[in-house]
């Protein structure tokens, strides 16, 4: 994977905390032997703030300037090799350009895996970057930059095939927004019937974020409360219902291209997966036997697709879907041939 390059580089890493993908990342880098120092691009890690950067930044603008100004003062007797962002909602210009200048050698690497639509500051400072790169198609073509999609974590390798374990045949995980709830219903409601287990996690940010979306978002008015958890499900909880899932459910934000992390978990859990995202149908690894698209108005599935075995993937595909493999198309090597096929 030529992977083996990073042993001994220092990384400056920058991502939003994320369900601990960011914990995640950071253990498999120093896995492979580098040296990383972490930050949250945010300055605090709790609803308000993620409320207040998401819908009117400007307010805490000078909260965030100082924040970045004490990480550049943090560092400033550092050498690192590489910098990487990750979304960067929120890393403003002043702090790319002092570091850029500071540290002239170091390679900056930039990665989206959400639409620029939801992180318009970020498409503004590319040029900032050495090596950008996006898990959304349409992006990658409007901005001229890489393609690459996401990936599974190690830990997903690990997970059994045994089918005597499998109690869950449909099993959907995920924040509630836009028409999830609806769609996912309608999928359960159709499993009940055919006496088919199905489980639903709708995870919300918090109880504020719930009342502002009932108030604003039209979509948010059929989601049952009842329903919901404001508690997010850590990697060994999602691991566990793998273990017990036949078929995974993915329902893609109507407004986004890109295939989701789910989609990449079920392919590293070897399980099969409906989703509503078309676009599966470009990817090197799809086929009608482990991937089912449905229409977002469906209300019903093929029953044979649940009960029919998995097919299991080329190992040099899998291989590419793994974290190892995202990681050397971020630092090293971007395979935009392979990638190509999926535009």
């Amino acid at each position: 994977m030529n992977t083996d390059q990073l042993k001994g580089k220092k990384i400056l890493f920058f991502l939003a905390r994320t369900f601990g993908l960011e914990e995640q990342i950071k253990k498999k880098l120093e896995s492979l032997g580098a040296n990383v120092t972490f930050y949250d691009e945010r300055l605090k890690d709790n609803t308000f703030t993620k409320g207040i950067i998401r819908l009117r930044k400007e307010l805490y603008e000078q909260k965030i300037n100082r924040y970045y100004r004490k990480i550049l003062k943090n560092i400033q007797h550092e050498t690192y090799d590489f910098l990487l962002v990750i979304r960067g909602e929120v890393v403003p210009e002043f702090f790319l350009k002092a570091f850029r200048k500071r540290q002239p050698k170091c390679v900056c690497i930039f990665y989206n895996w959400d639409s620029f639509t939801n992180t318009g500051h970020s498409s503004s400072l590319l040029h900032y970057y050495d090596r950008a790169l996006t898990f959304d198609p349409e992006d990658a073509k409007r901005f001229n930059i890489h393609f690459r999609p996401l990936f599974f974590f190690d830990k997903y390798r690990e997970i059994s095939t045994d089918k005597s374990k499998q109690d869950i045949d449909i099993l959907f995980l995920g924040t509630a927004h836009s028409d999830r709830y609806i769609i996912s219903n309608r999928i359960n409601e159709w499993a009940k019937a055919k006496q088919l287990k199905m489980l639903c996690y709708y995870y919300m940010h918090g109880r504020l974020v719930y009342l502002f979306k009932k108030f604003f978002d039209k979509t948010f008015k059929y989601f049952d409360y009842n329903k919901l958890s404001f508690r997010s499900l850590s990697l060994g909880e999602i691991i566990d219902y793998y273990k017990r899932t036949k078929v995974v459910l993915d329902i893609n934000h109507p407004n986004q291209k890109g295939l989701t992390l789910r989609t990449f978990e079920a392919i590293g859990a070897k399980r099969k997966l409906i989703t509503t995202n078309s676009d599966i149908a470009k990817f090197p690894f799809y086929n009608t036997s482990n991937y089912l698209i449905i229409d977002r108005n469906a209300s019903s599935i093929p029953e044979a697709f649940v009960q029919s075995p998995y097919l299991p993937l080329n190992d040099d595909i899998y291989d590419k879907l793994s974290i190892e493999g995202w990681l050397k198309n971020l630092f090293f090597d971007y395979e935009d041939e392979f990638w190509k096929k999926c535009l």
